[in-house]
C-alpha cells in the first residue's frame, strides 16, 4: 500500500493549511504545512482545497437504477403500491437489475466522495436472490474503491407474498447480506405484529441488523415506531436497527414526538432520511438534540420510482440543509455530519474523521468551507478510499 502526503489542505473556513500523511490506509499525521518529515513519500498538492471525510449513502436502491443508459420516461402512478407494481412489471423488459448500471452508479458515487453505501436490494418470488447475487459480485469487483452493504429487502411485501420470508432466510444462510429489511408492517402488510415478529425473529436467529422502511404517516406510523422500539428492547438489538423515512414523527403532537424520540434514543435506533419529493423533512436539529442518530441517503437514483437523482451525497446534503431552512455554516455542517457520521453510526461503523488513526476515506473539494461546499457542490478534486486515490476531478481512476 502506497504512503501518501497530501499537502496544503484546510479543515474549515479560515483555518490555516495543514498536511495529511496517509500510511497503510489510515491517517497517520495531520500537521501544519511543512512540519511532516516523510522523505520518499508520494505527494499530492491540495492547493488550499478543503479536506472532508468520505460520505455515507445509508439508504439507496442501486439494483433498481437506470443510471448509465438512455432516458426512460417515468411510467408509475403516484401511490406507493403503483410504484412497487410498476417497478416489478417493467424491470425484466429493461434488464434490471443490470450489472453495467450497478457498476456505473457505484463509480458515480465514488467520484462524488461517497465511500460507504447501504443499498436495499429487492427480494421476491419473481426475482429470487438474483439481485442480491449480482450486486454482491459488482461490489466485490469495486471493493477497493467503495464499501457496499446490502439489505435483503422485501419491497413488495413479506406476509402478502408467500415464499418471500423463506428467500430472506436463504439470503442470510448464504451470507449474502448482513442486514434484513422490512416495509410498512401496517399500511402495506396489514399485520404489524406478524411482520415485525418475523423479521425480528430472523434478526435474532442470524445475528443480523434490521432496516425497516416506514412510509406510514400519522398516528399509524407513530404506533408502528413504538412497536419497533419495544421489540428492539425486548430482543436486545440496541444499536442494530434503523428506520428509513420514519416521517410519522413529524405528524404527531410534541408530546408523542418527544416520547418516540426518547424511545429511539434508548433503543439506539437510527432514523434515515432521503428528503425526497414532497416528503416531510425530519427535524434533524431537534432529533439530534434529543440524542437520536440520523443518517441520510439518496434513496432511488433515476429509476422506475422516479426520474431524479445523481448519486451525489453532497447534493443530497444540499437538499437536506435547504429544506431544513439552514443558512449558517454551523447548521450546514450539522447536515453534512448527518451524511457522514450519522450514516456510519447507523451501519455500525466508526465515522470517518480527518484525524490520526481514522481510515483515510476522504475527499478534497475547492471550497472555502463546508457552507460553500454544500451550497456550490463543485467537482471533487480528489477522493481517497483507505488511502488509495480512487477519483480525480469528478471521474474515477479506473
Amino acid at each position: 500500500m502506497v504512503d501518501l502526503l497530501i499537502e496544503r489542505v484546510r479543515q474549515a473556513y479560515g483555518a490555516p493549511p495543514v498536511d495529511v500523511l496517509v500510511r497503510d490506509g489510515n491517517i497517520a499525521q495531520v500537521q501544519p504545512t511543512g512540519l511532516i518529515d516523510a522523505p520518499g513519500t508520494s505527494r499530492e498538492d491540495g492547493s488550499g482545497a478543503l479536506v472532508l471525510p468520505g460520505m455515507v449513502d445509508a439508504h439507496c436502491h442501486i439494483d433498481k437504477s437506470l443510471w448509465g443508459r438512455g432516458w426512460v420516461p417515468h411510467s408509475a402512478g403516484p401511490s406507493l403500491e403503483e410504484r412497487i407494481s410498476n417497478g416489478e412489471s417493467a424491470r425484466a423488459g429493461l434488464g434490471l437489475p443490470r450489472r453495467a448500471g450497478v457498476r456505473a452508479l457505484l463509480k458515480q458515487m465514488t467520484a462524488t466522495g461517497t465511500t460507504l453505501v447501504r443499498t436495499h436490494t429487492d427480494v421476491d418470488t419473481d426475482i429470487g436472490l438474483r439481485g442480491l447475487e449480482l450486486v454482491a459480485e459488482v461490489a466485490e469487483e469495486l471493493a477497493d474503491v467503495i464499501d457496499v452493504e446490502q439489505v435483503a429487502f422485501p419491497q413488495g411485501g413479506l406476509l402478502t407474498r408467500p415464499g418471500t420470508a423463506e428467500l430472506l432466510e436463504s439470503a442470510l444462510q448464504k451470507g449474502l447480506v448482513s442486514c434484513l429489511g422490512g416495509i410498512d408492517p401496517a399500511a402495506l402488510e396489514r399485520d404489524s405484529v406478524r411482520h415485525l415478529d418475523l423479521i425480528f425473529g430472523l434478526a435474532e436467529a442470524y445475528d443480523t441488523r434490521l432496516d425497516i422502511h416506514l412510509h406510514e404517516r400519522g398516528t399509524l406510523g407513530a404506533h408502528t415506531m413504538e412497536l419497533i422500539i419495544e421489540r428492539v428492547l425486548r430482543h436486545g438489538l440496541q444499536g442494530r436497527v434503523a428506520v428509513s423515512h420514519g416521517v410519522a414523527i413529524v405528524d404527531v403532537d410534541d408530546k408523542q414526538s418527544e416520547r418516540i424520540s426518547q424511545g429511539l434514543t434508548e433503543a439506539k435506533i437510527s432514523l434515515l432520511t432521503a428528503t425526497v419529493y414532497n416528503t416531510p423533512v425530519l427535524p434533524i436539529a431537534e432529533l439530534r438534540e434529543r440524542g437520536v442518530n440520523v443518517g441520510a441517503g439518496n434513496d432511488g437514483v433515476r429509476d422506475l420510482w422516479g426520474p431524479y437523482g445523481n448519486g451525489d451525497m453532497l447534493d443530497r446534503t444540499f437538499h437536506l440543509a435547504y429544506r431544513s431552512g439552514f443558512r449558517t455554516d454551523e447548521q450546514i455542517g450539522a447536515a453534512f455530519d448527518v451524511a457522514v457520521s450519522g450514516g456510519a453510526i447507523a451501519l455500525g461503523r466508526e465515522p470517518a474523521r480527518i484525524e490520526p488513526g481514522s481510515p483515510a476515506d476522504l475527499f478534497l473539494i475547492d471550497a472555502a468551507g463546508i457552507g460553500e461546499a454544500v451550497a456550490a457542490r463543485p467537482p471533487r478534486r480528489l477522493v481517497l478510499k483507505r488511502g488509495k486515490v480512487v477519483a480525480r476531478h469528478g471521474s474515477t481512476c479506473s
